[in-house]
């Protein structure tokens, strides 16, 4: 017979767990309760891997309120497509979501069409200001590096340097080192 399990999430040790709990027991029939102590920014919640690792295809999870379960639609979304994936159910009781219901996943549709819709509007709106900015005479990315930093960055990394030191001490990203070394290794190999 399938179980409907909680999910509770707390982000800091001052919140108490105890509300949450209370409500996944009385108003959602959770016969458990897996919890996590930890901000929304971190995805790696133990309580959330226990609770994938008890539940069997056919349970329901059961949470307070979205945001317990992700902090943005894109991770919530993913996180349903994961239980979805595994044969469970999901539930909210705060805004009365189950995705049981023919309406519940229909909800749940929506929220990925509107997450698929604000992607492509980021990617259209970037391209448009890359191209407004190609119009003015502006060349998109970073700036180049000049001639003065680049030759006192290759001086240091052949002075014995590590990269990671030099990008620090000049006020560069490591990565923008790396990229000038590999770049004259590229020169010196042709």
């Amino acid at each position: 017979m399938p179980d409907m399990l909680g999910y509770a999430r707390v982000s800091t040790r001052d919140q108490d767990l105890e509300a949450q709990r209370r409500r996944l027991v009385q108003e959602g029939g959770a016969i458990r309760v897996f919890e996590d102590t930890i901000s929304g920014k971190c995805f790696d919640r133990p309580g959330l891997a226990g609770l994938l690792e008890f539940s069997r295809a056919g349970d329901t999870i059961c949470v307070v309120r979205l945001d317990r379960l992700g902090r943005s639609l894109k991770e919530l979304l993913e996180t349903i497509d994961l239980f979805k994936s595994r044969g469970l159910g999901f539930r909210s009781l705060e805004e009365g979501l189950d995705t049981g219901s023919a309406a519940g996943e229909l909800v749940f549709h929506v929220f990925g069409a509107i997450a698929h819709f604000e992607r492509r509007l980021i990617v259209e709106r970037t391209q448009d200001g890359i191209a407004a900015a190609r119009a003015r005479g502006k060349v998109p990315g970073r700036p180049p590096l000049d001639a003065e930093t680049r030759a006192s960055a290759l001086k240091l990394v052949e002075a014995g340097v590590r990269p990671a030191q030099v990008a620090k001490q000049l006020g560069l990203g490591r990565s923008t080192v790396y990229r000038e070394l590999a770049r004259m290794r590229d020169m010196h190999t042709d």
